[in-house]
């Protein structure tokens, strides 16, 4: 049977599509939950068949309103997608909290089920157990509330982060250092100002390349007092609440309930976890900032320490002075364009795929791209992808890979998106990067979305292993020969393998100062959700001077724009985590060879292909012919 995709509607029929498509969704799981209650099937795969259905159901609604609430350019679209997210989230806690469809599954006999089907039917019940469908009534009803309110809250803290652009304006002249096609794209006003904003193509220039101490100590100021003060009491609820849930279903703390579903499978251990990185990145830490500090007192002879506001750009000074890497002349070579077909065509060898553009797709803006994914040497195509890649008002501030469906055998298309903010002209190397690395998601996304079951589609792995794959395939946006096959100046002549090494080199040189910094994020993640601190910038600052290289940037409340703190509540040390499985991972790939069809093809079909359909550990395990180890991320850190 040949399945299509999602036929998106025009913006003008938007409103009316999204309120028609969630009512039917919601309507149909809601059929097919009487079925099963009133009638449950005796034979256990059929019930499991029944019950995921219902899960793909309300999956599609919760995901296109999660899309469309982010990226639509209508606001009474985005709304009204928040309200599906609502609706879907409210239906979804009752069924897991009702008891009576708990029984049915209880009852299910387990034997003969393949292995695949059995885990489904033991996640099935631990899901129940985790709503509390053993608690009393009020209890019951106490969680859904909470429940309610979180994904309230959540849409609350994003659209604040979201709809919250500021701005920095000054004479033009306090712009020096910012490249040529960056100024070019912000002329002066009548008045002889420029304006830049917090938006990630603005923010991020302006931090590293302007010259003018006083502009880059205000738009840092700007960018991390997004969302503040409004979000501080969204949050301080939000951790409370999250907290009340986890000790009504019996766990200490919400990084206890969190933890219990991950890899790494306590809440106490995260923070020893946060502690061995923090310690193993000690020594590279102050290596790195003794370079740094060196650099900075060129300039400032007396300092004792490096400003936030200014490490940006003497991270760059250094890069440049020492290891000859000009981010400015680094730029030259990525032209968005050019970027976007090489990552395609890298990613298509590396995979087996093609990428087909699909120009008459509907879609929620002109910006975005649709391709159809076939299989190389095939023209039946398996999966959809769409690209929204640039700013623009109201739309999602950071970069990740939304569903818009997941995939299923015989039932469903998987589709997937890739909503980033980059600029439309030259790019910095970093944001090339992080191109590659969200598309890992995507990839993964795609390929895992041909299994039988909903519940496993895609990238439906323990949530602190989703980032290994995606942090895997940045390597290839180092590699040499590879970014020589698009990364091209405006004569076509390709970037020099030299200065690529450099750039490899000089990118080695703060991984120190990286691993610190992530820690912080991480300890913040954890800390805000097990102390619930009533003062949350007093919190940060303690938690910065432990584990940051850099201090405090007085007046900001950086907290108030992580938007990790709704997704990944206490688990910011996910990136981490995974960052160590990543690089044992790619240890088994030839640096001489990263498109080598057997390494790669086994990858593929053995972590990336089924989904959550095993444990994140034995598939990487069946990859590696070993369990995943330390030593690679260990041996990187301290190189």
């Amino acid at each position: 049977m040949t399945l299509s995709p999602l036929s998106l509607p025009s913006s003008d029929d938007a409103l009316s599509w999204v309120e028609e498509y969630a009512a039917d969704g919601l309507a149909t799981a809601r059929r097919l939950v009487d079925e099963l209650r009133a009638a449950p099937p005796a034979d256990t795969p059929a019930a499991l068949r029944q019950w995921d259905e219902i899960g793909r159901r309300l999956g599609n609604v919760a995901a296109v309103g999660s899309l469309l609430s982010n990226v639509h350019p209508r606001e009474d679209v985005r709304t009204r997608c928040e309200q599906a997210e609502v609706d879907v989230d409210r239906m979804a806690t009752q069924l897991r909290q009702d008891r009576a469809l708990y029984d049915v599954f209880a009852a299910l006999d387990a034997s003969g089920l393949d292995d695949r089907a059995a885990r489904l039917l033991d996640k099935v019940l631990t899901d129940f157990r985790r709503a509390g469908v053993d608690r009393d009534d009020a209890t019951r009803a106490r969680l859904a509330e909470i429940n309610e309110r979180l994904t309230a809250l959540d849409q609350e803290f994003s659209r604040n982060t979201r709809d919250d652009v500021r701005t920095v304006t000054a004479p033009a002249e306090r712009f020096a250092g910012l490249p040529q096609d960056w100024l070019e794209a912000h002329p002066a006003d009548a008045a002889g100002d420029v304006t830049a904003t917090t938006d990630y193509p603005d923010s991020v220039p302006v931090r590293m390349f302007a010259h003018d101490a006083d502009l880059r100590h205000d738009m840092s100021v700007a960018f991390l007092t997004r969302g503040y003060p409004q979000n501080e009491p969204l949050l301080q609820e939000m951790f409370a609440l999250r907290h009340e849930l986890a000790t009504l279903v019996g766990y200490a703390d919400w990084a206890s309930y969190d933890a219990d579903v991950k890899m790494i499978g306590s809440g106490p251990a995260i923070p020893e976890f946060i502690d061995r990185i923090a310690a193993a990145a000690a020594e590279p830490m102050e290596r790195d900032l003794a370079v740094l500090m060196a650099r900075y007192r060129q300039d400032r002879p007396d300092a004792t320490e490096i400003p936030g506001s200014d490490a940006s750009y003497y991270q760059e000074a250094v890069r440049r002075e020492q290891y000859d890497v000009d981010a400015q002349q680094v730029r030259r070579y990525f032209d968005f364009t050019k970027v976007r077909q090489g990552l395609l065509e890298v990613t298509g060898r590396l995979f087996g795929l093609s990428y087909l553009p699909v120009p008459d797709a509907p879609v929620w803006h002109e910006d975005v791209t649709a391709y159809d994914v076939v299989e190389t040497g095939s023209t039946e195509p398996f999966a959809r992808i769409y690209l929204d890649l640039h700013p623009r008002e109201g739309k999602y501030k950071h970069a990740a890979q939304f569903t818009l469906t997941d995939g299923v055998a015989g039932r469903q298309l998987p589709e997937g998106v890739l909503v980033c903010n980059f600029s439309r002209g030259l790019m910095e190397h970093d944001h090339v990067v992080t191109l590659f690395h969200e598309f890992g998601h995507l990839v993964h996304h795609v390929l895992g979305g041909r299994g039988e079951w909903a519940r496993f589609a895609g990238v439906a792995t323990e949530w602190d292993f989703v980032e290994a794959p995606s942090q895997m395939l940045e390597e290839w946006a180092w590699d040499a020969d590879i970014l020589a096959s698009f990364a091209t100046d405006e004569s076509g002549t390709p970037i020099p393998a030299d200065l690529v090494a450099r750039m490899r080199a000089a990118d080695d040189y703060g991984k120190g100062i990286y691993a610190r910094v992530q820690m912080f994020y991480a300890a913040m993640s954890y800390w805000f959700h097990t102390d619930r601190p009533s003062d949350l910038t007093a919190a940060m600052r303690e938690l910065q001077a432990r584990y940051s290289p850099f201090p405090y940037v007085e007046g900001t409340h950086m907290f108030a724009s992580f938007g990790h703190l709704g997704g990944y509540t206490s688990a910011y040390y996910t990136y981490m985590w995974s960052l160590v499985i990543a690089k044992d991972l790619f240890s088994a790939f030839d640096p001489a060879d990263l498109f080598d069809p057997e390494v790669a093809g086994r990858y593929r079909d053995r972590v990336l292909a089924p989904g959550g359909a095993k444990d994140a550990a034995d598939l990487v395990a069946d990859f590696l012919g070993r369990p995943y180890s330390f030593d690679a991320f260990a041996a990187w850190l301290a190189r």
